[in-house]
C-alpha cells in the first residue's frame, strides 16, 4: 500500500478507506480514496498498520515537521483509551477552530453526529489565552510525556441569596470598614463582613464597595473615597474584583475571600442564615480577558480546588464576566 505525503496530507488509496476508516475511523473518505493526517499516518506507522509514508517509517515521520510529538502523544492516548478522532482541519469536522483533536464517544466514530471531546492540545510551557477556553478539553503534555486531561465550559453563575438589607453607617479605616452597630441582617442573613465584637461588623473593601455602590452603606466621602481606597491598597486588580464580587451578588451568590485557597473569592448560591451556612461551592479567580495561563498554574487551582471539594471558575473581565469552569478529566 503506497502512502504519500502531499503538502499537510497523507493521500491513499481504496484499499486503505476499507481498512483504516470503514472499520477503524482513520481520516477522511474522498471519492472512494482516504486522506489521512500526518499524525494519523504516524500513528499507523508506529502500530505497524503501514511500512511506509513516502520512504520514511515511524521514527523519520515522527521527527519530521510534519508530525508535532505532543500531538502524536495526545492521539495515541486516547486512541489507547478506545477512543476514535479527526484531526480538527476544515472540511473534515464542524468547527474546527480552536482545538487540535475532535473525539467522539467510544463506539462512535467520524460518520456518527456525536462528539464526546472537543480537545486542544498544549506542552507544560505553552502559555494558554483565557479566551481560548471553554468548550474544549485541554490535553497538556508535561515534560515527561504525562498528559493531564482539563475540561473546560463556560457557565452560568447563580443563586438564591437574597442580598437585601438595611442601610448602615460604616468608618472606613486603612484597608477596611467597620460597622459599629449595624442591624443583624447585615451580617445574620446577608453574610456581608466578618462580627468584630457582638456589636460591630467589620467589611472588606470590596464588600464596602459594593454596598456604598448601591446605597446601602454610608461612609463619608461616599462610594468613590471607598473605591479610591481600594485602588490604594490593590491597584487596578481592585476594580476587576470589585467587577466579580457585584456580577456574583447580583446574581444571587455570597463571596467571601478565597485567600485560604489561593483564590479571591469562595461562594455560597444559598445563605438563608449564618448559623444555617452550608458548603461553598466555587474557587473563584478573577483575571483580565486578555489573560494567559501557564498550565501549570492551571492544574494547580484545578488539584486545590478539587481537594477542598469545590469547582475552580475563572471570572473573566472584560465588557463584561465570562465564567469558565474547569475541572479534572479522565476521558
Amino acid at each position: 500500500m503506497d502512502l504519500t505525503l502531499d503538502g499537510d496530507v497523507v493521500r491513499a488509496g481504496g484499499r486503505a478507506r476499507e481498512r483504516f476508516y470503514d472499520s477503524r475511523g482513520y481520516g477522511r473518505a474522498r471519492n472512494g480514496d482516504l486522506d489521512l493526517a500526518p499524525v494519523e499516518a504516524a500513528h499507523l506507522l508506529y502500530r505497524g498498520d503501514v511500512e511506509a509514508v513516502d520512504g520514511m517509517a515511524f521514527r523519520e515521520l515522527l521527527g519530521s515537521s510534519a508530525v508535532s510529538m505532543v500531538d502524536f502523544l495526545v492521539y495515541k492516548d486516547l486512541r489507547d483509551r478506545g477512543f476514535y478522532l479527526t484531526p480538527a482541519r476544515e472540511d473534515w469536522v464542524e468547527d474546527p477552530d480552536g482545538v487540535d483533536f475532535v473525539v467522539y464517544p467510544r463506539g462512535q466514530g467520524p460518520w456518527d453526529d456525536e462528539v464526546a471531546y472537543r480537545v486542544r492540545v498544549v506542552g507544560e510551557r505553552d502559555d494558554v489565552p483565557a479566551s481560548s477556553l471553554g468548550d474544549c478539553v485541554l490535553a497538556v503534555v508535561d515534560e515527561e510525556s504525562e498528559i493531564t486531561y482539563l475540561e473546560t465550559a463556560t457557565r452560568e453563575v447563580g443563586g438564591t441569596s437574597d442580598a437585601s438589607v438595611t442601610a448602615v453607617d460604616g468608618e472606613l479605616l486603612t484597608e477596611r470598614v467597620v460597622c459599629w452597630d449595624p442591624p443583624s441582617d447585615v451580617y445574620e442573613q446577608a453574610f456581608y463582613g466578618q462580627r468584630l465584637d457582638d456589636d460591630a461588623v467589620q467589611l472588606s473593601l470590596v464588600e464596602a464597595a459594593y454596598l456604598a455602590r448601591t446605597g446601602d452603606l454610608r461612609v463619608e466621602g461616599g462610594p468613590d473615597a471607598v473605591a479610591e481606597r481600594g485602588r490604594e491598597v490593590e491597584g487596578e486588580r481592585f476594580d476587576r474584583r470589585l467587577t466579580v464580587y457585584a456580577a456574583l451578588r447580583d446574581a444571587g451568590v455570597v463571596p467571601k475571600t478565597g485567600f485560604k485557597f489561593g483564590a479571591d473569592f469562595r461562594t455560597y448560591a444559598d445563605v438563608e442564615s449564618v448559623e444555617n451556612l452550608g458548603h461553598s461551592e466555587l474557587l473563584v479567580r478573577a483575571l483580565p480577558a486578555a489573560h494567559r495561563f501557564e498550565p501549570r498554574d492551571l492544574a494547580l487551582d484545578v488539584r486545590l480546588a478539587h481537594g477542598v471539594r469545590k469547582t475552580m471558575v475563572f471570572a473573566l473581565v472584560g465588557d463584561g464576566v465570562e465564567w469558565v469552569e474547569v475541572q479534572r478529566l479522565t476521558p
